[in-house]
């Protein structure tokens, strides 16, 4: 995700410290090059040699050990972290201060700059510290949290350190700028949709929702300002999309209604119920005395073809998806047409490592134009890069 990219991760003298030692494997795992200046508070809290091993670079503490270090290092960098961002740092930050190597190295950095705030939530709310922070955001300084929680002291209130994944998730959007996507309002459905027996029994289908919030996560890291309308799925919702949670084929379409008046691109990938019980009952259906329940089952709502005209009234670039058990090409370029979609995933039924409830998906992928490509079996989340990729390639 991030091959090439090189982080600033300046390390201030706050008890979470440690939570920055899990964000730099993070990054690193991400592909990106990750240097570390540390306040001399800081190094009482973790030691220089853990973050030296995690890197793989050495950790810069003593502007004199190399003195030009904060220049090279503010100018290389694609972005720079303050985690944890204590209230002395913001300050000195705020003032324009350089009496260390972690402020000398900030000043110098020409890049954009993320701080984590991690303080008593007292320190927080000091009028002081909210002027600083004002200020930096004023200059462009992206204030991530802090987060509300138990204290290191025992209080519970603002002032916890976000969380590492939080932290690596928001700097990779930061850092994945540039895309044709970024800034557009994406809409991504996901999940199953239920159509009730009765106030406690449902008819629904396997979706997990994976591919769907896979795909809501991939868009949301390239910039997109995404809305995810999600049925009940088995799958925690990624960080960072606006979610609309959902739960019958009828609030699906509703919620479609009212996203895609502004929507740029929709990405169709719920497995939305085919068909919907007719009679729902009010009350719960009483097993006493019955050998058998008949259910009548009729047509559900078609969303795509429902949202047809919108879509095509606003120019929405759609994709959707296709689960076939025969002739899958066939039946995904007739829905390609009827639906008025731009590209639509196919992929087979019935198979264990694909498709519904699996962790992995091997798609087809049509579009409009009559390209054809096949993709090879993935995860999910690669599948989801790749068809992202795809909606790039027709925004451009």
């Amino acid at each position: 995700m991030l091959d090439g990219r090189r982080v600033l991760l300046v390390v201030s003298g706050g008890i979470a410290a440690y939570k920055s030692v899990i964000l730099v494997r993070l990054l690193r795992q991400s592909g990106a090059r990750v240097d570390v200046v540390m306040t001399a508070s800081a190094e009482k809290m973790v030691g220089k040699v853990t973050f030296e091993a995690l890197s793989g670079r050495p950790v810069l503490t003593q502007i004199w050990t190399d003195p030009l270090a904060h220049v090279e290092l503010g100018g290389e960098a694609d972005l720079a972290i303050v985690a944890p961002a204590t209230a002395n740092i913001l300050a000195r930050m705020a003032h324009g201060l350089a009496d260390d190597m972690a402020t000398s190295t900030l000043l110098a950095a020409g890049c954009p700059v993320l701080a984590c705030p991690a303080m008593n939530q007292r320190m927080w709310s000091h009028p002081a510290t909210r002027a600083n922070v004002e200020a930096l955001a004023a200059r462009g300084v992206h204030i991530l949290g802090p987060e509300v929680g138990q204290l290191a002291e025992g209080e519970e209130g603002p002032g916890r350190m976000s969380e590492p994944e939080t932290i690596f998730l928001t700097a990779a959007r930061m850092m994945r700028s540039g895309s044709p996507i970024a800034g557009l309002k994406v809409v991504v459905t996901a999940g199953p949709t239920l159509a009730p027996v009765d106030p406690v029994r449902f008819v629904g289908n396997r979706s997990s929702g994976r591919m769907g919030l896979a795909l809501a996560s991939s868009a949301w890291l390239r910039g997109a300002d995404v809305v995810l309308i999600s049925g009940p799925t088995s799958v925690p919702p990624p960080y960072g999309p606006r979610v609309v949670r959902v739960e019958t084929s009828a609030e699906m379409g509703e919620a479609l209604e009212r996203e895609l008046e502004d929507a740029s691109v929709l990405v169709m990938a719920a497995a939305v119920s085919d068909f919907v019980v007719a009679s729902p009952s009010e009350e719960k259906i009483k097993r006493a005395g019955r050998k058998a329940l008949e259910v009548q089952l009729e047509a559900g709502p078609d969303l795509l073809v429902a949202t047809r005209d919108l879509r095509t009234a606003r120019g929405v670039l759609t994709l959707g998806f296709a689960l076939e058990t025969d002739a899958p090409l066939e039946n995904a370029r007739k829905k390609l047409d009827e639906k008025g979609m731009d590209l639509v995933a196919v992929n087979e039924a019935g198979k264990p490592d694909r498709g519904v409830g699996a962790e992995t998906n091997q798609v087809t992928l049509l579009d409009s134009n009559g390209v054809v490509e096949e993709m090879p079996l993935m995860t999910k989340s690669e599948v989801a890069e790749r068809l992202i990729d795809r909606l790039e390639d027709r925004l451009r």
